[in-house]
């Protein structure tokens, strides 16, 4: 992996765990501490993940965000996980839940990832059966959490369209498209090719070697349908 790309990476993680304004909150409150004799330790800041196995999550979840904003045109509104009341758990709802506005007909992606230090068969149809389950229930999960984070920051409009979606669904004016991503070794794209059944039209798969492999750079992956 080249240093630039680790440095994209540690952005883009430190992005979706925290704002700006959370860092800063952080910084003054351990600035406070300090100055009246006490350590780092006594801030008790936790906006970060120590179990190996949550922060591997993560990383799948923060990498496929990025993708998906990066070659579909959509956005990602909000950064589900800085909102995870638990940082050592993975949160509930859809991994990744981005938003096309673009034209009067808007379209949702919805994202599933998985990390494994193996690719596996049981893995790739653990992806593939969420977003089937997505499909199946009709509108995201997450949908109603996005909208109601958007109304604390007072980002109305956005929220307001967000929320309108069900709306939209209901009257056959939406999109929603699946990306289901399995971050693994040099194994992944074989395992996704063979082990993914097309139980959904609109359906993308992205084989991934994690960064750990030192090629971040390369990917195998499928088009999202635009």
């Amino acid at each position: 992996m080249g240093k630039y790309d680790k440095v994209e990476l540690r952005n883009a993680l430190i992005k979706h765990h925290a704002s700006e304004e959370m860092i800063a909150q952080d910084q003054r409150k351990i600035k406070n501490l300090r100055a009246q004799g006490y350590s780092v330790t006594d801030a008790n800041i936790h906006r970060f993940p120590r179990s190996d196995t949550t922060r591997k999550g993560n990383l799948g979840e923060v990498f496929l965000a990025e993708y998906i904003c990066a070659t579909s045109g959509a956005d990602l509104p909000v950064c589900r996980l800085r909102y995870n009341p638990n940082v050592e758990q993975s949160m509930k709802g859809d991994d990744v839940l981005a938003f096309d506005f673009s034209s009067q007909r808007p379209r949702i992606i919805v994202g599933e990832a998985k990390f494994r230090g193996t690719p596996s068969k049981e893995a790739v149809r653990d992806i593939v059966c969420g977003l089937v389950r997505s499909h199946q229930a009709g509108l995201p999960a997450s949908l109603q959490f996005v909208a109601d984070r958007l109304y604390e920051v007072n980002n109305t409009d956005l929220a307001d369209r967000v929320e309108d979606c069900s709306l939209k669904m209901t009257l056959g004016r939406l999109d929603l498209s699946y990306v289901g991503l399995l971050l693994s070794d040099t194994n992944s794209k074989s395992n996704v090719d063979q082990h993914t059944e097309e139980s959904l039209r609109r359906l993308a798969r992205i084989a991934h070697r994690s960064p750990g492999s030192g090629v971040f750079g390369r990917r195998d992956v499928a088009k999202i349908d635009r």
